[in-house]
């Protein structure tokens, strides 16, 4: 997917990792019945925020890593059919080390 977004201050562009929920019974959920996804991995990013200086603050996330984020945090956007968040930084709960 090439992204033609660019996120602007310490913002981050996320795609949610969505997994397939199966019971135990083995049924499928529809993602209706599912609770958001809280991981996924990370678009694009901003230049960072400026601190009371004036100075870029560098952003502790790059492109390409797993994140986890708080549940209900972003603002969820469709391009080219995906679904993805665009987060702050501190919206960022954990880098997940695989």
């Amino acid at each position: 997917m090439s992204l033609k977004l660019k996120p602007l201050g310490d913002r981050l562009v996320v795609k949610p990792h969505e997994e397939e929920e199966i019971t135990p019974g083995g049924i499928v959920l529809p993602e209706t019945a599912k609770e958001k996804p809280q991981k996924g991995e990370v678009l694009a990013v901003g230049p960072g925020s400026r601190n009371d200086d004036g100075n870029r603050v560098e952003m502790d996330v790059s492109v390409g890593d797993m994140v986890l984020y708080a549940k209900y945090g972003g603002t969820e956007i469709k391009v080219e059919g995906d679904k993805l968040l665009i987060l702050r930084e501190s919206d960022i709960l954990a880098l997940v080390e695989e």
